[in-house]
């Protein structure tokens, strides 16, 4: 059996990434990153743009520590990684509910494509950070900012 699943986006986050403790003493990170499409609309001939969400989700050690420093709101960012689709169901409801994600995993990337205080950076700016190779050390020494 063969496969594919990989998911890359680039655009705007839409708030700080937030990290949370988990019960069994682990962290996870979430970020909600913004992408823009322009179209014409077929009745009207107007342009419209439309904005989709996408979520992400970590629980790297390292790489939840850069985006504790680094994935403020606004910030221009490419991730790559899986997707993953998430089913549970909230006491007292009937039905599941289901969220699909961009998992970031060993193998996964982040790299911001933009200095931190939102202005235009160059490519020699630009921080990348793998999932696999992400600790303390090698994500402070990845991101020159």
């Amino acid at each position: 059996m063969f496969g594919l699943n990989r998911a890359e986006v680039i655009g705007r986050l839409g708030a700080d990434a937030t990290v949370n403790h988990l019960t069994n003493g682990g962290r996870v990170a979430n970020m909600s990153i913004a992408t823009d499409e322009s179209y014409i609309d077929r009745n009207s001939g107007n342009k419209e743009d439309r904005t989709e969400w996408h979520r992400v989700v970590t629980f790297q050690p390292g790489l939840i520590d850069m985006l504790e420093k680094h994935a403020r709101k606004g910030r221009l960012v490419y991730v790559s990684g899986t997707l993953q689709t998430r089913r549970w169901r909230k006491n007292g409801e009937e039905s599941d509910r289901f969220s699909t994600e961009i998992r970031l995993a060993p193998g996964g990337r982040v790299q911001f494509l933009d200095k931190p205080n939102g202005a235009n950076g160059s490519a020699a700016a630009q921080g990348t950070t793998e999932a696999p190779a992400a600790t303390q050390d090698t994500v402070d020494s990845d991101i020159p900012f």
